[in-house]
């Protein structure tokens, strides 16, 4: 299957900023334009603060939007963009103008164009260890995505940093779960799941409306 695949970065139209300041460069697969970079930013983009939450209890009892930094630490942050629990997305106000948070149905676009699920996420994934941890089977990186994995949170608890990275859909799947898509260091899929609760930490990735 031949990828449609651009990513040049010497024009205005290959990189978006949020309302932080943030730059993130962007992708064009198949029809898709996807920002190259995890969210970072810190505020919706009508300028609202999203809350970041630390305390695990707190996490746990939350039914609004926030953020948190794996671990609490901002290096990871920096690294690998924001955790946001989908009170966040909800509000349809945290990618930046022109951006959304991809459905489900983008994100099964998005695996087609690429072979499908099975072989997706090492086309996807960073290609090497310098970020995810051996064996990183499969990776290539030859959509020029570049998924980085910056785990995720529970109702509290971190995990998976340097084995996972968890995308949030905008796609509900019933009152208390969002479909989601991993993808892993020990195989190349790129997997679907409906076992995301709104109160789990998951990376962001926007795609261009």
């Amino acid at each position: 299957m031949m990828l449609s695949i651009s990513c040049d970065k010497d024009d205005d139209d290959s990189i978006v900023k949020d309302i932080d300041g943030n730059v993130y460069h962007t992708v064009t697969i198949g029809t898709q334009v996807w920002m190259v970079e995890n969210l970072k930013v810190t505020r919706y983009n009508d300028g609202t603060p999203i809350s970041n939450v630390t305390d695990n209890y707190e996490w746990k009892e939350l039914t609004t939007g926030a953020y948190c930094n794996y671990v609490n630490d901002e290096s990871n942050g920096n690294t690998y963009g924001r955790l946001y629990n989908w009170y966040a997305i909800e509000t349809g106000k945290l990618c930046p103008t022109g951006w959304h948070v991809p459905s489900d149905e983008e994100w099964t676009e998005l695996a087609n164009h690429l072979g499908g699920d099975s072989i997706a996420g090492g086309k996807l994934k960073e290609a090497g260890t310098v970020h995810w941890s051996e064996p990183n089977t499969g990776a290539t990186n030859s959509s020029g995505f570049s998924a980085l994995p910056g785990g995720h949170r529970d109702y509290g608890e971190f995990f998976g940093i340097s084995y996972n990275t968890l995308f949030w859909s905008s796609t509900e799947y019933d009152s208390k779960h969002m479909w989601y898509r991993s993808i892993w260091h020990i195989d190349k899929d790129l997997n679907r799941s409906y076992f995301g609760f709104k109160g789990y930490g998951f990376s962001v990735r926007c795609i261009k409306d």
